[in-house]
């Protein structure tokens, strides 16, 4: 005869953990938070919370998601920061696992001696940009720029238009960001106009270097004038170029992002720029310009606190040595392509009883790069209330909420993925 009660029937914690859910969740958090989220599940069900049939549920249920999350970026938004800007390619993921154990990152196997650490990172950087003496890599864009100024101009003065003092995001601004190396800013012209003069005027004995920052995440027009690299190199001291978006040659899609080449070409003697940008690459911050003058950041102290890992010089190399990169290919998706794709995922939807609409869209650069380009695209239009439920489905699906619709923009969705996007679609409930 069957008990009565019930707490009886609530499962043992050895045949929970056995169970395959909750065993393959152990891999991932560890023994201690599963079984303490089958203990609390165990305990609901002898309260009388939940029926001991629920129990495995509920023990899933309190589990925290994974960390990082999967995303399918379909916001339109290539390099979108909070979702880690740019996509690793296969090589560099590759690359990445192969890093992950001892590595010869700072060995030389054929000697069995100490070598210079991550070569052939910086061997692909300096071969990428032949124009650059030498090449030095940091731990990001903004890194860059600190050892720069730290190195040239810590006790000096940095003469720099006062139309490029940006806030580089998360309330960080580059006035306090150089202020903290020590180095005192020389601001010159205005906001909309400077000139060749100011800059004359304001360079003296005192001056560590010449700054010039492309506002890479803003778009001043109309009465405006700025001074290129190739005049600020006649006025006889050091000029750094911060570029930002990690440009290494022109890219006629981008006409007026500059790069890395020109800008050494124009005479910059030093230029920073970011790896995870249109480099396609992971966070780090590149270095390229005088032989001398990179020579004397490697060597300055701070450099040591801001090395990077191996893992970041594994994925660069990789990158660099194979530049078809998720961001590239995302940036030159062909509109048509993307129609059909987009065209045929509304059709496969409609066949299983989703409705959806396929829109024109618009995409954009995003990650601080080529502000005011718009690309060409198509997207899948739905009802917002799929917003909300996709953002919390596994993989998450990032939209873009536009006019009471949800936009499913493909550009930056791996076509291995358009089955995945469709599955999470109709998995959203119907009265969500």
């Amino acid at each position: 005869m069957r008990d009565a009660d019930p707490r009886r029937r609530v499962p043992r914690t050895d045949v929970l953990l056995a169970d395959p859910r909750l065993a393959a969740a152990v891999a991932t958090l560890g023994r201690g938070r599963v079984k303490a989220a089958i203990v609390a599940a165990q305990e609901r069900a002898r309260r009388g919370e939940i029926t001991p049939e629920r129990v495995r549920d509920a023990a899933l249920a309190a589990l925290p998601a994974p960390v990082p999350r999967v995303v399918l970026n379909a916001t339109g938004v290539v390099l979108h920061t909070n979702l880690g800007r740019a996509a690793l390619s296969a090589a560099a993921v590759g690359a990445l696992v192969a890093a992950a154990g001892h590595t010869d990152v700072e060995l030389d196997l054929a000697t069995g001696r100490r070598a210079r650490r991550g070569r052939d990172a910086l061997a692909a950087l300096a071969a990428a940009v032949p124009d650059a003496g030498a090449v030095h890599v940091v731990n990001n864009g903004a890194a860059a720029l600190v050892l720069a100024a730290t190195a040239l101009a810590a006790g000096r003065e940095i003469v720099v238009s006062r139309g490029e003092l940006v806030e580089i995001g998360d309330g960080f601004r580059l006035p306090e960001l150089l202020a903290s190396t020590g180095a005192r800013l020389r601001e010159v012209g205005t906001t909309n106009r400077t000139s060749l003069a100011d800059y004359a005027a304001a360079v003296g004995p005192d001056t560590g270097f010449v700054l010039k920052v492309h506002p890479s995440n803003f778009v001043v027009t109309g009465f405006t004038s700025a001074v290129g690299v190739d005049r600020l190199a006649t006025l006889g001291v050091p000029v750094v170029a911060d570029i930002g978006s990690g440009l290494l040659a022109g890219d006629p899609l981008l006409p007026a992002e500059p790069d890395a080449a020109s800008t050494l070409r124009a005479g910059a003697h030093l230029v920073t720029a970011s790896g995870d940008k249109l480099l396609g690459g992971p966070q780090a911050g590149l270095l390229l310009g005088e032989a001398d003058l990179v020579e004397r950041l490697r060597r300055h102290p701070l450099a040591r606190a801001l090395r990077v890992d191996k893992l970041t010089l594994a994925a660069l190399a990789a990158t660099l040595h194979t530049p078809d990169t998720p961001t590239r290919a995302a940036l030159h998706a062909d509109p048509a392509a993307l129609r059909q794709r987009t065209e045929g995922l509304r059709d496969r939807l409609a066949a299983d009883g989703c409705k959806a609409e396929v829109v024109p869209a618009a995409a954009v650069v995003g990650g601080g790069g080529a502000p005011g380009v718009e690309l060409g695209s198509w997207a899948l239009a739905l009802p917002e209330r799929y917003a909300g439920p996709l953002r919390a489905g596994t993989p998450a699906v990032l939209g873009r909420v536009a006019q009471g619709r949800l936009l499913l923009d493909l550009r930056c969705v791996p076509a291995a993925a358009d089955d995945a996007l469709r599955l999470a679609v109709l998995t959203v409930p119907v009265d969500a």
